[in-house]
């Protein structure tokens, strides 16, 4: 992958608010005068910070890329029960996400404009974080803290689906924090693959 530009004031003005173009139009429908107009630029001035708008597409999904992985990080921890390190993993997922609405949506839904070698990197880095959740799970399922019947790619794949729709309805002023939907995303799934203690006969 090749190096990745310095981070400077201007450029994250520029992915903030292409970010929040792409979320909102599309990446093929905004133009890179919409992204100058909308930070009170001409468009040519944008040349002296980013090389175009693919390039710009590609680093606001790399950034956001990034950030999943470190928030990550903690729940690989193998010492950890399974069912901690979940709630870890999907509390920080959809943490991630709460904070940086407009980037997670253009990650989740306009990848698909970049060039085939950059979409097999994102694909790549998009297995890898659904490998971690199958990883807990098939873990914990061996370790018979979850279920014995749990379907560990189906549960994986229910965990981020629900999560990544979150863009769609979630709003930073609402009533609801992120932890406040992570707390519940949680239950909701361990309620679902927790043993069930067999309830006790009649004496």
């Amino acid at each position: 992958m090749p190096p990745r530009p310095p981070a400077t004031e201007s450029r994250e003005r520029i992915y903030h608010a292409a970010a929040r173009l792409f979320s909102e139009t599309g990446y093929r429908a905004t133009s890179m005068r919409d992204i100058a107009a909308a930070l009170g630029m001409k468009a040519g001035s944008l040349y002296a910070h980013i090389s175009g708008k693919e390039d710009l597409l590609w680093e606001i999904i790399v950034r956001i890329a990034d950030e999943f992985d470190e928030a990550l990080t903690p729940a690989l921890a193998p010492a950890a029960p399974a069912e901690d390190r979940l709630r870890a993993a999907l509390e920080a997922y959809v943490n991630v996400i709460a904070r940086n609405i407009e980037m997670s949506t253009v990650l989740f839904s306009e990848w698909r404009h970049l060039p085939p070698e950059r979409q097999t990197m994102i694909r790549t880095r998009r297995d890898a974080v659904e490998a971690v959740f199958r990883e807990i799970l098939r873990q914990g399922t061996e370790s018979g803290e979850f279920s014995a019947g749990t379907q560990v790619n189906l549960t994986a794949v229910l965990a981020l689906s629900g999560a990544n729709w979150l863009p769609n309805w979630y709003r930073q002023d609402g009533p609801l924090s992120p932890q406040d939907v992570a707390d519940t995303f949680v239950a909701l799934l361990l309620h679902g693959i927790l043993p069930r203690t067999p309830a006790p006969g009649p004496r």
